[in-house]
């Protein structure tokens, strides 16, 4: 888990630039959850630190369940989610009396990722990729995938997010028809998503998949497969912002920050943070390789 603490350190910034102190406010911040989503809310961190250097801001990245968990606790007042609050969550968060407000920040897309030593593999059905994730697989090697023809004989190593990971939770609903429901075995998961870049570009045989945004970043290190969707579409389609955007992708999704309430409209440092987010949401997710929100932040 990686976590960013901004202390009163001069940044260079995209927005503000570091100048002279141009506010008198005082506090800490703490905001933990997706790891997806993770470096637009960073990044607005540091953006927001170079209006307001007297402000500590800690930026954890555990997983959007851990971080709902702890938010619905009121351990902290803003979480980072890569998929809507679950009705367990909404129930926790009424019974800790924590009122909340959604805020859409930007789009993604789960992209599934090989090896780029892999020359056999441009494209997957849904139902192949259910084939090879689901509980229970007998896809062993890549040659066991039904459908397919001059596969590699060689076993199939999948590098996935963790159990508390949103995106975990997306992909498994939507690929496997089974939220939170994946084989274990030929596996490896992380809630930090540079570690499952680096076992798909260190493995030929490996496949993964993570967010849009991190595969911008990583895109000379591994290949991003196009999904076949019969209920979307005939042909492969690849994740571009065109085609998340317009949704033809099939693992297309929003991504979001839950602010507690009653916090925003009570903490200064709360309510100023969010309304910043806000206002640089769309900027800053273009400086992260991410996705923004057509029309803006909703």
């Amino acid at each position: 888990m990686r976590i960013i603490m901004l202390v009163g350190i001069c940044l260079s910034l995209i927005i503000t630039g570091c100048s002279k102190e141009t506010s008198s406010l005082n506090g800490t911040l703490a905001i933990d959850g997706s790891s997806t989503v993770y470096p637009l809310t960073a990044a607005i961190a540091e953006e927001f630190h170079a209006d307001q250097p007297n402000v500590k801001i800690t930026v954890s990245e555990s997983g959007t369940g851990t971080g709902m968990s702890r938010f619905c606790k009121g351990e902290i007042k803003i979480a980072n989610a890569s998929r809507p609050i679950s009705e367990q969550e909404k129930a926790a968060c009424t019974k800790s009396a924590i009122a909340y407000t959604e805020l859409k920040v930007a789009m993604d897309g789960i992209t599934v990722v090989i090896n780029k030593k892999n020359t056999w593999t441009k494209q997957l059905s849904v139902a192949q990729l259910k084939a090879i994730f689901e509980q229970g697989s007998t896809v062993k090697r890549w040659s066991d995938i039904p459908g397919t023809t001059g596969f590699p004989n060689e076993l199939i190593r999948l590098y996935t997010p963790g159990s508390a990971s949103g995106t975990f939770e997306f992909f498994t609903e939507h690929i496997n028809q089974t939220k939170k429901v994946q084989r274990l075995d030929q596996l490896t998961q992380s809630e930090d998503d540079n570690v499952l870049v680096k076992g798909v570009a260190g493995d030929p045989y490996a496949i993964g998949y993570f967010g849009y945004g991190y595969y911008q970043e990583n895109k000379g290190k591994v290949i991003a497969i196009g999904i076949t969707d019969t209920k979307r579409a005939i042909q492969p389609v690849i994740p571009t912002t065109k085609t998340i955007r317009d949704g033809s992708y099939t693992l297309a999704r929003p991504l979001y920050i839950y602010v507690n309430q009653d916090e925003y409209e009570r903490d200064d440092v709360v309510r100023t943070f969010v309304d910043f987010y806000k206002n640089n949401a769309a900027l800053l997710a273009e400086e992260v390789l991410m996705i923004p929100i057509a029309g803006g932040q909703t």
